[in-house]
């Protein structure tokens, strides 16, 4: 079975919890697989992350439990074919907006008959042949997320749902909030309604469907809507937010006073 359908089975009624990599850094892709992500999206889309960095983070994530979903940069089976190639098992395609694109993308992953991927019998995907029938088999363990991203394309959820080899559909609240003339208010009372008809036009349909919020909060909203699975931030988010609040706080007036660990025991 594809590892992140297997996640998703595995789950029950707890949404399994990712986040984004966004850094194209294998070390802090890692250290995001041991802090206890259950799933994370190595984004080649909005990042500066190309092909080797790719492989060298799906070897480092290789070491964790965390299960990685690449996002490539578009609808392009020359990409795809790259990232499977490098040993991706499950592909989101960003901004899908109807059938024939779903359609488009579940071809991407597959060897023909089934679809059009390029053949090649050495790469990291078959352990550089070392796998035993890799392309004949290849086919069944693939996975295809496609992101509904603009109201538009949630129209069509029914039929993008229904494209054979579609494995879940994930809403792209940034992208939708500005289809829909709220640029920048993923958490708009429109936006969050439709979000929430999505889920359960999916749930009529038995497809898992999922979502990223940028804080706990949003994300708590997410999983009380009903969605399957849900994202978090990104490594540079999280990052962020975590130096952001360091230095406010040290830079408060009486922190001087604040006592901290020594250096010394912390090993940095």
């Amino acid at each position: 079975m594809n590892p992140f359908s297997h996640l998703l089975k595995a789950a029950g009624a707890h949404p399994p919890v990712g986040t984004w990599i966004m850094s194209a850094s294998p070390l802090v892709a890692e250290a995001t697989g041991h802090a206890g992500f259950d799933w994370a999206v190595l984004d080649m889309e909005h990042s500066p992350v190309d092909m080797m960095e790719v492989v060298q983070m799906l070897q480092a994530l290789s070491a964790t439990k965390m299960v990685p979903v690449v996002r490539v940069a578009w609808n392009d089976p020359v990409l795809v074919k790259r990232v499977l190639d490098a040993g991706a098992t499950t592909v989101m395609f960003p901004f899908v907006q109807n059938a024939d694109e779903a359609t488009r993308a579940v071809a991407a992953t597959r060897y023909p008959p089934q679809g059009v991927r390029g053949l090649s019998t050495m790469s990291r995907a078959s352990r550089f042949g070392a796998v035993p029938n890799y392309v004949a088999n290849a086919n069944k363990s693939m996975g295809v997320i496609v992101q509904l991203e603009s109201a538009q394309a949630i129209k069509q959820l029914e039929a993008i749902a229904g494209v054979e080899g579609v494995d879940g559909l994930f809403i792209g609240p940034g992208d939708l909030s500005a289809s829909m003339g709220h640029v920048g208010q993923s958490s708009h009372p429109a936006v969050m309604d439709l979000m929430s008809q999505a889920v359960l036009r999916c749930k009529a349909l038995g497809k898992p469907i999922g979502t990223i919020g940028g804080d706990p909060e949003s994300v708590a909203q997410y999983r009380a809507a009903g969605f399957d699975f849900v994202a978090v931030g990104s490594d540079l988010g999280l990052f962020m937010q975590g130096a952001r609040s360091a230095i406010a706080a040290l830079r408060t007036p009486g922190s001087e006073h604040v006592h901290s660990v020594s250096s010394g025991t912390r090993g940095y």
